[in-house]
């Protein structure tokens, strides 16, 4: 699998965020999106996702599901949680696990990401950092091969940053591929990184 962007460009509120960009991914790989603050890193990963248009350029996905959007083969972490907060931890999960195609057992991701002991807890009682945890056991209950992640380390302590880790060098080793904006180191061996902005 191979994702490949040509002469790349976006508009928001038209402004030019960024123009004729260009980078390849492959699968195994993750590729970080560095850059200062409205720089454009969130609306690439929004593009790729599907969420933002295609101002110029083109997106094009080698070795995927021919019968899929890219969007329809990737996960997009952004910045909400996006939880309801009167149902309970397993509850959301289910939701966002049938949503996306994904299988209804939570108690493997829910375990994988250390919230099995909250499964029948309301995610109003979460904290940020469990919030986010739940986020991140999406990416387990319905496997896609490309991760888009928007700052997966925000809100997240040091044993959830190694937790994520170890999701990532398994989602890699596995043949996945990982499209990651963020400000600091992620901790994925081998990742190469596209700063944006020419003034960054």
């Amino acid at each position: 699998m191979r994702l490949e962007a040509t002469g790349l460009g976006c508009v928001r509120g038209g402004r030019e965020v960024f123009s004729g960009l260009g980078f390849a991914v492959s699968g195994g790989e993750a590729l970080l999106i560095t850059g200062r603050n409205g720089a454009g890193k969130s609306s690439l990963l929004r593009m790729v996702a599907g969420l933002v248009r295609v101002a110029g350029g083109r997106l094009e996905l080698s070795g995927g599901d021919a019968e899929r959007s890219i969007a329809e083969q990737a996960h997009y972490l952004g910045h909400q949680d996006a939880l309801k907060p009167s149902l309970t931890v397993a509850e959301n999960l289910t939701f966002w696990s049938r949503y996306l195609g994904g299988s209804e057992a939570t108690e493997g991701p829910l375990g994988e990401v250390g919230l099995a002991a909250l499964a029948n807890l309301p995610a109003a009682y979460l904290s940020a950092g469990q919030r986010r945890r739940l986020s991140l056991a999406r990416l387990l209950a319905a496997k896609r091969p490309i991760w888009l992640l928007d700052e997966p380390t925000a809100a997240l302590d040091s044993e959830g940053q190694r937790l994520l880790a170890g999701m990532m060098e398994r989602h890699l080793s596995g043949g996945g591929l990982i499209l990651a904006a963020t400000h600091g180191p992620l901790g994925v061996a081998g990742a190469r990184e596209i700063r944006l902005g020419a003034d960054a």
